[in-house]
């Protein structure tokens, strides 16, 4: 029995861990054969070194140079995914002006020049993958740059459907997801946190890596979806 993605090759950009290792093993499980890029090559290496199908590439989301140099590496792709991002959180006077650059700058400017030098390598059946996030849809003091850097995402994934078209484009926004990011917070600090959500989000629990890892995959085969946001949050925004 062959996979959905048998026969296709995919990029994934981002860390060796949590949602992009989550995307690219399941793309794997599908059939296809996995490219997983970052900015360090290494790292991806040692993450991948045991899954057969993914193999290591370097790329730099913040530097154009290194996205087109990636592209004439590859070739040709069926399917791009980057779920790379650089958070800017804080209230509005503690925030950074670097701090918000670069996050505009990894997941918006980044994967319009992605889409610049990639989209010409994708076949009219393929698809481009971006990341949002759920502080665009639920507003939250603290969230303010991170709420305008995933609507931009938003808005950049409907005006790249339109552009690219029939080469479909979409976008995740996960809600909170146990990835380990919030391991910052120390053990009970996390804890408290995830209960709180848990407690009022409508699924009452706390979404994992491979709820997001779906999500991507049905948007890479959905033939007739583009131009959309796939909200995988639980529920959260309505608390």
């Amino acid at each position: 029995m062959t996979g959905p993605l048998e026969g296709k090759t995919v990029l994934v950009i981002g860390r060796g861990a949590g949602i992009a290792n989550a995307i690219a093993v399941t793309a794997r499980d599908a059939g296809a054969d996995v490219t997983a890029a970052g900015r360090n090559h290494d790292a991806l290496a040692d993450a991948y070194a045991h899954e057969p199908g993914i193999t290591a590439e370097t790329v730099d989301l913040t530097d154009e140079t290194s996205i087109a140099a990636l592209g004439e590496r590859l070739g040709t792709v069926d399917h791009v995914v980057t779920t790379a991002s650089a958070r800017a959180r804080g209230r509005i006077a503690d925030l950074d002006r670097d701090a918000v650059r670069l996050s505009f700058d990894t997941k918006v400017i980044g994967p319009l020049m992605l889409a610049k030098h990639l989209a010409p390598r994708i076949p009219d059946s393929g698809s481009l993958t971006l990341f949002s996030g759920v502080a665009a849809a639920k507003i939250a003091i603290g969230t303010l740059a991170v709420a305008i850097t995933n609507a931009a995402a938003e808005t950049l994934t409907r005006s790249l459907a339109l552009e690219l078209a029939p080469t479909r484009v979409n976008a995740i926004s996960p809600g909170v997801i146990d990835t380990g990011a919030w391991d910052a917070f120390g053990e009970d600090g996390k804890a408290e946190y995830f209960a709180d959500i848990r407690t009022r989000n409508p699924v009452r629990r706390i979404g994992t890596t491979h709820d997001i890892a779906d999500a991507v995959l049905f948007a890479m085969t959905s033939t007739f979806l583009t131009g959309e946001t796939i909200h995988v949050d639980g529920g959260e925004p309505l608390t």
